[in-house]
């Protein structure tokens, strides 16, 4: 029931469009992070 009403109803699929942006944008952001620390690291390293 809760699977059909997220892909049949407007206000799911809006819901599941969220929930993906959101973890779109961690993963993003995590690897945004993930770069500047390796980068930070490597500079302190010198």
């Amino acid at each position: 029931m809760a699977w059909e009403l997220l892909f049949s109803s407007d206000i799911g699929l809006m819901s599941l469009v969220v929930i993906v942006g959101v973890l779109i944008i961690g993963a993003v952001m995590g690897k945004m992070y993930s770069n500047k620390i390796e980068e930070e690291s490597r500079k302190v390293g010198k």
